[in-house]
């Protein structure tokens, strides 16, 4: 049965110069963190931070348990995911991007959430056919998990802590986990992966950030 789609982001600005002014922001952020100095800002986090993102898990989607242990030392992006959100088509270049980088050890999670918009209403079946039948995805999905608020995941709580003013708003926020463990980078729902096919203007494509960011933990000095 084909998946109704809904809305994106509710809140997102719809004016031009938002955006520009966000692809601004984004590309300076990457330039940053490609240089040198990125490697001393993520070793003061670390000092000041002992928990890292290898210290969660996951209950499996299928089962079993997703453990971001079993990926230390690799760039892991965990995305926040709904079957019914107008940004759902985002799985169709996220497993674009798996197929092109996970071979030099980019990891993906999917993390399906009702939190937002309640455009996650059903189980691991709906969930399946949505992620696995309808867009291929296969990459490692949980079961579904609250990201937001009290009753938030123990690893969006961590990253909450972290980041404070980059926290999920929306359905397909990712987290850029670099092989230290320690998030690298924050990417919003209106940050696309390459191939996305959505309809709402308001989306960029990311491949050029994405990879870069991904190539650049490639290189990570001391992984």
């Amino acid at each position: 049965m084909p998946v109704r789609l809904v809305s994106g982001s509710p809140d997102l600005p719809s004016h031009e110069p938002s955006m520009i002014d966000r692809r601004t922001i984004l590309a300076s952020s990457l330039a940053a963190l490609t240089s040198p100095l990125w490697t001393s800002a993520a070793r003061a986090q670390a000092a000041m931070t002992r928990v890292t993102a290898y210290a969660f898990s996951f209950p499996g989607l299928a089962g079993g348990e997703v453990r971001l242990a079993d990926y230390a030392g690799r760039p892991v992006l965990v995305v926040n995911t709904a079957s019914l959100c107008g940004f759902t088509p985002q799985y169709a270049g996220l497993q674009q991007l798996w197929s092109e980088f996970h071979d030099r050890g980019l990891i993906i999670v999917g993390v399906p959430s009702n939190d937002f918009g309640a455009q996650e209403p059903g189980g691991a079946a709906e969930i399946t056919e949505t992620a696995q039948n309808q867009y291929g995805v296969t990459f490692p999905m949980t079961a579904k998990a609250a990201v937001k608020g009290t009753n938030a995941h123990p690893f969006y709580k961590w990253a909450a802590n972290a980041r404070p003013n980059e926290v999920p708003r929306w359905n397909f926020h990712k987290y850029l986990i670099g092989r230290d463990g320690y998030i690298a980078e924050v990417f919003p729902d209106t940050v696309a992966p390459p191939g996305y096919a959505g309809q709402d203007c308001r989306c960029t494509s990311a491949r050029g950030l994405l990879t870069q960011r991904v190539n650049n933990s490639d290189q990570s000095p001391g992984n």
